[in-house]
């Protein structure tokens, strides 16, 4: 079955989908992006990834190219043509087309969408959440605004290389201050010995992930403690457990860290009651 992508207005097949050369994205990383999990045919948390996709766009002052309404319909078109159960939705929104100068162009150009479908096996994700992941640990490299979604992933995916050449599957940034930022394309979390959720605040260190959201309310749910600060790679070695989210690993234990067994070594309870009752807060949108 053919697969098929949004640009700019038009579904293409998605062997045919491109952009200009001169598109801002392509030229100076001038744009932000989503991803949206699709679960049972129906997007997860829509509402808050359009939020923060918004917010990603404003704080580079780039205009939404469309409305909430119309970015929606465009997801479900891509979910129907793609035939998705399960799968992810990618958007990026850049600043468009123009000749190539670092200042804005021109009011007159128009900010470019592109959005891409497919589908992914659940049960991967399951299978490894069964035995967990390793991570390794990077010195952070990247600019100070990561608040922002930016298509500008340079060193995250160097780290994420390096990673999976360390037979890890994901690699966590420290600061200068040698405290734990998040992953590559993760938010980290531990476990204490007294069994309360650490992950760092989300201000302007770190990428305010929906994932995390929905997470942060699942542990209120449960009536688990949580606390936001920042941790160590040392503290997080000798915590009870950690793990990572994101909508493409949801909540994923992690068992090792630079090589380094955590705890017993094997998926700790409070990642697996967080990953159970996910989808019993998390918002599924109803065509």
């Amino acid at each position: 079955m053919p697969r098929w992508a949004y640009v700019n207005g038009r579904y293409v097949r998605h062997r045919d989908a491109a952009v200009h050369v001169e598109d801002r994205g392509y030229q100076f990383a001038d744009g932000v992006y989503e991803v949206c999990q699709v679960v049972g045919g129906h997007p997860v948390d829509e509402r808050r990834h359009l939020d923060r996709l918004e917010r990603s766009l404003s704080e580079i002052e780039i205009d939404m190219p469309m409305s909430r309404a119309a970015f929606s319909a465009i997801q479900r078109e891509l979910v129907r043509r793609n035939r998705i159960r399960d799968g992810l939705v990618y958007m990026q929104v850049t600043r468009g087309v123009a000749p190539r100068d670092h200042v804005f162009p021109s009011a007159s150009v128009r900010p470019a969408l592109v959005m891409t479908a497919k589908s992914i096996d659940m049960g991967v994700g399951e299978r490894v959440a069964k035995s967990g992941i390793a991570v390794i640990t990077v010195p952070e490299n990247r600019w100070p605004r990561v608040d922002i979604k930016s298509v500008g992933l340079l060193p995250n995916v160097l780290a994420r290389e390096e990673a999976k050449r360390a037979g890890a599957r994901e690699a966590w940034f420290v600061d200068r201050d040698g405290f734990v930022t998040e992953g590559a394309a993760t938010n980290a979390w531990i476990v204490t010995m007294d069994g309360v959720i650490v992950t760092r605040p989300a201000e302007f260190g770190i990428l305010r992930g929906i994932t995390r959201t929905v997470v942060l309310e699942v542990a209120e749910r449960l009536g688990l403690a949580v606390e936001e600060r920042a941790f160590t790679p040392d503290e997080a070695k000798a915590a009870r457990e950690a793990f990572i989210t994101a909508a493409t690993q949801i909540v994923m234990p992690v068992v090792r860290i630079d090589g380094e067994t955590v705890a017993n070594g094997e998926p700790g309870s409070v990642a697996i009651e967080l990953r159970k009752h996910f989808f019993d807060v998390a918002e599924i949108s109803i065509f």
